[in-house]
């Protein structure tokens, strides 16, 4: 189970993650993604994975593929923190469009 949470900060809309990013859930996330990328195109996006478990291989990829395309990722725990930082490596200099 996850629970997505979109904030409108003013400054960034935030996507606040609680539970396990797996399975079905990765598909919610991803057409929040898109839609909010769509309501505020010139917003910066955050993903805060403050809440979340645990991410599965197809919940990373698309994690990714937000990070290459300006989604800025932030957690707290060691193990999210690596996450993000792995993310943020993989990334480094590579942008696409999704």
């Amino acid at each position: 189970m996850l629970r997505i949470t979109v904030e409108d900060r003013g400054d960034a809309v935030h996507i606040l993650l609680e539970g396990r990013l797996v399975g079905v859930w990765v598909t919610e996330l991803e057409l929040t993604w898109r839609r909010c990328s769509a309501e505020y195109p010139q917003m910066t996006q955050v993903v805060d994975l403050s809440g979340t478990e645990f991410v599965d291989l197809a919940g990373r990829y698309l994690l990714t593929l937000m990070h290459q395309n300006g989604v800025q990722l932030i957690a707290r725990s060691p193990w999210m923190n690596d996450l993000v930082a792995e993310i943020e490596r993989a990334g480094a200099g590579k942008r696409s469009i999704a």
